[in-house]
């Protein structure tokens, strides 16, 4: 157990837009801003009305259908332009120099990316040998599951599946791992589960990409599984989303990709489809 246990539409561009005008460029806020509770509520009955209305009143099968066409109208970007993207979705609030490391939680310079120890690269949650997609414009820079991470913090993560349990990792206070599992500290476990389970809605094998499924096994190898699904539940609901990843939803919609990752804007879906 843990330790501490349709399409995308112009006109919602233009409503958020506006809204994040009266809200105060979230960008270079603070996170304890008095404006972080009302950024969510208030876009949501947008989404709702437009954005996600093909979905509403759905479950199971047929809101994961819904979903999957909802969030498959998406622009893609290429892996270099990746870089550029994560020093906005996942700037710290506190110091927009910086950007907040998923696992290890540390504040690291834009600037100091690169693949040499001490540096920061992109990590993909949803492991790119889990399907062998590497970094092919679709899953493989699919920014809603790219995060920036220490690089051998990167390292050590590998491929694994996602669990609990095993040994305290050096650089990242609050995560585990084993032979063949990870568990990310506690502050991010929620997030964790709702990439994965994104990647597993968008990508159906209808694009010449595999079919990603979530299964609650650990030793998935290249198969285009990830587990283990019954912790991801769990994680989703211990961990709900937060102001950072509900900015990095609209940041990813707004400025990159224009789709969503359904789960942070309603994560009572998770329990609906699995």
């Amino acid at each position: 157990m843990s330790r501490r246990h349709l399409h995308y539409r112009r006109p919602l561009l233009a409503t958020l837009a506006a809204f994040a005008v009266l809200a105060g460029t979230a960008a270079a806020a603070p996170a304890a801003t008095p404006q972080a509770a009302p950024v969510a509520a208030t876009p949501l009955g947008a989404l709702d009305d437009t954005y996600y209305q093909d979905a509403l009143g759905k479950s199971g099968t047929a809101l994961k259908s819904a979903l999957h066409t909802i969030i498959s109208s998406q622009t893609k970007i290429s892996y270099s332009q990746v870089w550029d993207a994560l020093k906005n979705t996942d700037e710290d609030p506190a110091n927009p120099s910086n950007v907040i490391l998923l696992y290890s939680g540390r504040s690291e310079p834009k600037n100091d990316n690169g693949g040499s120890v001490g540096q920061w690269n992109r990590e993909h949650v949803w492991a790119k040998s889990h399907g062998d997609f590497g970094t092919a414009t679709g899953p493989g820079t699919d920014i809603h599951h790219l995060r920036p991470e220490d690089v051998t913090v990167n390292s050590i993560r590998g491929n694994k599946d996602f669990d609990n349990g095993g040994s305290a990792v050096s650089g990242a206070p609050g995560s585990y791992t084993d032979s063949d599992s990870f568990e990310p500290r506690d502050a991010v476990k929620g997030d964790v589960a709702r990439m994965i389970l994104y990647m597993a809605v968008r990508y159906e094998g209808d694009d010449a990409f595999p079919d990603l499924e979530p299964n609650d096994s650990v030793s998935n190898g290249s198969a285009p599984h990830i587990g283990r699904l019954s912790v991801l539940k769990a994680w989703s609901q211990e961990d709900p989303p937060d102001s950072f990843e509900k900015r990095r939803n609209d940041v990813i919609f707004d400025r990159y990709q224009h789709n969503r990752n359904p789960f942070v804007d309603h994560p009572e879906w998770v329990e609906s489809i699995w």
